[in-house]
This record gives structure tokens, sequence and C-alpha cells, in this order.
């Protein structure tokens, strides 16, 4: 399928809770782009708690946005979302601006890149990569100082994963293809 004929395929997923559930937000099709599973989303927010007031949260690879939209309806003080793709990240500037998230920063920037040079601390930070990219690894390797002292990292991935020190698992879970975990600092 030709780039052209992907990027004018549009794909919807659902806010799940908050203020702004039911509402839908829209994506085109890219490499590697594959939105959170609900019941992934819905289980992840039950293991966050269902509001997420106060905390300044982080979605290094946002694709649809799902994961960072979510957490801004749930009340987060500030969700930060990046994208690489530019397709990708004009679609989540619409949702945006559709949705009028007065709590939402978007950054055409590879997720990568970002950390290594970011000083700001954050509460929760997503971390969904492309299944393919060898991203993971890296990133648990950089990601310490930007966690506050309560902080976790949702990790999603193809396969299942062993943390290294100085991570541990909080939760887990698995739904078809997508391992799915809440990991924090072990102090």
């Amino acid at each position: 399928m030709s780039e052209r004929r992907k990027e004018s395929i549009i794909n919807k997923v659902r806010i799940g809770g908050g203020e702004l559930r039911s509402r839908v937000i829209t994506f085109p099709d890219a490499d590697g782009l594959r939105p959170t599973p609900d019941r992934v989303r819905e289980t992840l927010f039950n293991w966050l708690g269902q509001t997420l007031y106060g905390r300044r949260c982080l979605d290094l690879f946002a694709g649809s946005g799902a994961l960072g939209f979510e957490a801004a309806s749930r009340g987060a003080e500030h969700v930060l979302m990046l994208e690489k793709s530019l397709p990708v990240f004009r679609a989540l500037q619409n949702n945006s601006d559709k949705l009028a998230c007065a709590n939402v920063s978007l950054r055409h920037q590879d997720g990568l890149e970002f950390v290594r040079r970011d000083t700001a601390c954050y509460d929760v930070i997503f971390l969904d990569p492309p299944f393919a990219s060898d991203f993971l690894p890296r990133l648990l390797q950089v990601l310490p100082p930007r966690l506050t002292a309560s902080g976790v990292v949702y990790v999603e991935s193809g396969g299942a994963i062993d943390v290294p020190l100085p991570w541990q698992v909080i939760k887990s879970g698995k739904a078809g293809q997508v391992w799915y975990q809440l990991i924090g600092l072990n102090t």
C-alpha cells in the first residue's frame, strides 16, 4: 500500500473515562502505529486510579493519542505528548483542538531524543514505542531521573520483557499480542 493511500485511511478510538468520556479521536494509518486496546487502557487507568488530578504525564510515543488524551480527560495537571511522524502529529493537533484540551502540550519530536535532553520530572510516563523498535532497553536506562519519587512508567510491548534494575514490576498483564506493565523504581 502506498504512503499516500495509508495516510488517507482514518482510524478512530473512543476515550473511556473522565470529562471527555465517549469522545472520539481520529488518526491516520502509519507504520508501527496501533492504539492501546480499550480493555488494556481500562486496566491501566484502574491501576493508576480513575483520576490523575495533580499528576504530570509524559507520552513519549503518542501515536493515536489514546493514552495521553485519556490521562488529560481524567484530570492530569499536564500531559506532554511527543510524536515523530508528521501526519500523525497533525492528527494529534487536530484532536487536541477539537477536544479543547488546555492541559495537553504537543511536540513533533522523537521521544528518545527528547528524554535525553529533558530535565523535567513526571508522575506518569507512557512508554509505548513501535513494537519492532529497540527503544525500550535504551529508554529504561535514561528514564529514572525523569520520574518523581512516586512516579511510574507504563510499558507496552509486543512480547514479555524483563525490566532491569533499578526497575521493578508493580503490575502486569497480557491481552492478545500486547504485553503491558506498570513499573517503578526499586527503592
